[in-house]
């Protein structure tokens, strides 16, 4: 499995960059697209023309006309077939968008969704609108403005998003759990090997667990602890999955005193042990848990 960093382009150095799948076609001539990859960076596709195929944490997804795909830092995914699948390809680092928010809200909505054909004719132009700011940022660096191409960005997820409308502003309230949940979600992400509880994220960012609660519910839905318990078993299908490492060697890896804690850990979660998940997996039957 690859981990990518960001790498752009020889003058995209604002944060962002605006591709297609005709460039990542044209680039990409060893087909590394159909491998297994994991990006820190995020990856939004938005699909204007043909079908074809992604794959993502275990997922598989059927790509056409209206589709957006929302890959964020950290998630396994591979092209698997977009050879006949145009639309633009934005790459954007994490803390590049000018609100906090609009991350918070894309961590908890799909991989993949559709977006009805007026909310298809409205995202292309916005689409466009950045990759046009985008290139004439490297062509022309006198022109080029991070805030502008921010905030384009910003427009751009705000059209896409998963809702039959753009999101309201949140009330202060609402804001401000945006903000705490942001910030659990930063260390989550930095500690969740180490960290098992939600007391730690706690005391680490100063606040009772009950705000993390809160908080992680306002953004996600779950609660403080689900949240970690998901992102943890995330990273432990990872690892089951691609790195060919044993029990033993995950539980490690992922913090717990021994394989058998790991073993409890997992099939409460999934209901089933982590031997019995990876057997399932290579049959061709993952779980959806």
């Amino acid at each position: 499995m690859r981990q990518l960093r960001y790498l752009p382009a020889v003058g995209a150095t604002h944060g962002v960059e605006a591709l297609s799948f005709a460039a990542l076609r044209e680039t990409d001539t060893d087909r590394r697209r159909t491998r297994l990859q994991r990006p820190d960076f995020h990856v939004l596709a938005l699909i204007t023309g043909g079908r074809g195929a992604h794959e993502a944490d275990f997922r598989p997804y059927e790509l056409c006309e209206g589709d957006v795909v929302w890959i964020r830092p950290g998630v396994v995914h591979r092209w698997s077939d977009v050879e006949r699948v145009e639309g633009p390809l934005i790459l954007f680092q994490p803390g590049f968008l000018p609100d906090p928010a609009l991350e918070a809200v894309g961590a908890s909505s799909p991989v993949c969704w559709h977006l009805p054909p007026d909310a298809l004719a409205l995202a292309e132009p916005a689409a466009g609108h950045l990759r046009r700011e985008q290139h004439a940022a490297v062509r022309a660096p006198r022109l080029a403005s991070s805030a502008l191409l921010a905030h384009l960005l910003a427009a751009l997820l705000l059209r896409v998003l998963p809702t039959t409308s753009p999101p309201a502003s949140p009330d202060a309230t609402g804001g401000r759990r945006l903000e705490v949940f942001h910030a659990y979600r930063t260390a989550v992400e930095e500690h969740f090997a180490d960290w098992h509880h939600v007391s730690d994220y706690a005391h680490a960012l100063g606040y009772d667990p009950r705000t993390l609660t809160r908080a992680t519910r306002t953004a996600t839905g779950t609660g403080a602890k689900t949240y970690l318990d998901q992102r943890i078993l995330l990273e432990a299908k990872r690892l089951l999955a691609h790195t060919g490492l044993s029990v033993g060697g995950c539980a490690h890896r992922l913090g717990f005193r021994d394989a058998g804690n790991f073993t409890t850990f997992f099939r409460r979660q999934t209901g089933l042990t982590p031997t019995s998940w990876t057997a399932t997996l290579h049959s061709g039957h993952p779980d959806s848990s």
